[in-house]
């Protein structure tokens, strides 16, 4: 039976480790205590985490344990990393409220009773910290220039790179001596744009308490590719049904190419790999097949086995005759939104978040790329009655995108 870190390997989830020998053996004998940190930089986690919580979760099943780390902390600073400019500061309040819809979550992921798993915030030793104690304790082991080489600050510097985000690496590379230190945490993963950081971290276990505890520290850089994949032309794809509905979930993953699909099924699916293999001789309508089972095994992860059933009987609704939109996502329209018991399709495409703009709204119907109840609008004119509301009305916005707008009787 493959090894947890052959398996890891097969399915395309690791990037680059600091000493794979010493990493295979203690994640195959299951002897890893290894973290991930999760920033609350919105009110919920999106794929690139997904692809982050499934990891820990395989690590978990094989015996290791996971620390979950959120980043109450860092949160106050902010990660320069894929940024272009300075993130909006958050209230204290605003963060712990991220911090709560993170946990729960994770907490569908990961198993937390019986001491098989650890939840931290980081808001609990980095707050404390003196600022003078810090700069002396922590900041005289980190060069400028080598912090200004990494990829994370360094394509920021054209722009302009904060003082204050100039103290993420710093704050980072704490939090794996604090979790070394405290919690016994041997490991710890993350995704490219924090390799810098996480070395960061075992330098500074290094300086501060030698090379005997340096030696039983090691980093995982794991695969992003299954990031990049889950990204949508809106940005993040969630995973807060109020945000990505578990029908739009699920049709993103139902569409993704067809060079993608068996790579997302290897690195995303718990599918066993025997399964898997046999796909890769798919193709044609097969593809398709592999595609529904993708978004399925994804959707019932995320939301729920009987939220997949649902979404892909609504997936297959949409293309016969009779569809049922009773799962699709929605949007309810109030009376006080239509002018003489009316609304204009470009308002109704706005309301419903199909367009950022009017602007928007207007170009894509002229393109004719919005279709109303199955039918191309050819008017940018068009009207939407109360009636036709109360029955429910489909809008298709491209070949994917399907909403439903309605009022209540």
């Amino acid at each position: 039976m493959m090894k947890i870190y052959d398996e890891l390997l097969t399915r395309g989830l690791i990037a680059q480790v600091t000493d794979e020998e010493e990493i295979r053996e203690l994640i195959n004998e299951g002897k890893a205590t290894f973290y991930i940190g999760f920033d609350p930089t919105a009110d919920s986690l999106h794929v690139g985490h997904f692809v982050a919580l499934c990891l820990m979760k395989r690590l978990q099943m094989a015996g290791n344990k996971p620390v979950v780390l959120l980043g109450g902390g860092t949160g106050y600073i902010g990660d320069p990393s894929g940024r272009t400019d300075l993130r909006t500061m958050m209230t204290p309040e605003t963060i712990q409220h991220n911090c709560n819809c993170f946990k729960k979550q994770i907490e569908k992921f990961i198993e937390f009773d019986n001491d098989q798993a650890i939840l931290v915030n980081n808001i609990d030793w980095l707050l404390d910290l003196k600022y003078i104690e810090l700069l002396r304790e922590v900041g005289a082991h980190f060069s400028v220039n080598n912090m200004l080489r990494a990829e994370c600050y360094k394509q920021r510097l054209e722009k302009g790179l904060s003082f204050l985000e100039l103290n993420y690496m710093i704050m980072q590379s704490f939090d794996f001596y604090h979790l070394f230190k405290h919690y016994g945490c041997n490991m710890q993963f993350g995704g490219d744009d924090q390799w810098s950081n996480m070395l960061g971290g075992r330098e500074l276990i290094r300086r501060k308490l030698g090379k005997n505890s340096y030696a039983m520290t090691n980093t995982l850089l794991m695969n992003s590719e299954g990031n990049k994949m889950g990204k949508t032309a809106k940005g993040a794809l969630w995973l807060d049904p109020s945000r990505t509905s578990p029908f739009e979930f699920y049709q993103y993953w139902r569409n993704v190419d067809d060079a993608d699909v068996l790579k997302c099924i290897r690195m995303l699916t718990f599918l066993p790999l025997e399964q898997i293999n046999e796909m890769d001789q798919w193709e044609g309508s097969q593809l398709n097949e592999a595609k529904e089972i993708l978004a399925f095994e994804l959707t019932k992860l995320v939301h729920s086995e009987e939220e997949a059933q649902n979404a892909k009987n609504t997936s297959r609704a949409l293309f016969t005759a009779g569809t049922d939109i009773s799962n699709m996502p929605s949007t309810e329209i109030r009376e006080d939104q239509l002018v003489d018991g009316v609304i204009g399709i470009i308002d109704l495409m706005v309301e419903c978040k199909l367009t950022v703009s009017k602007t928007e709204a207007r170009r894509v119907i002229q393109q004719g790329g919005v279709l109303l109840n199955d039918v191309k609008i050819d008017s940018i004119d068009l009207v939407v009655t109360s009636e036709e509301l109360k029955n429910g009305t489909k809008i298709r916005k491209g070949k994917k995108i399907y909403h439903k707008a309605f009022m209540n009787n």
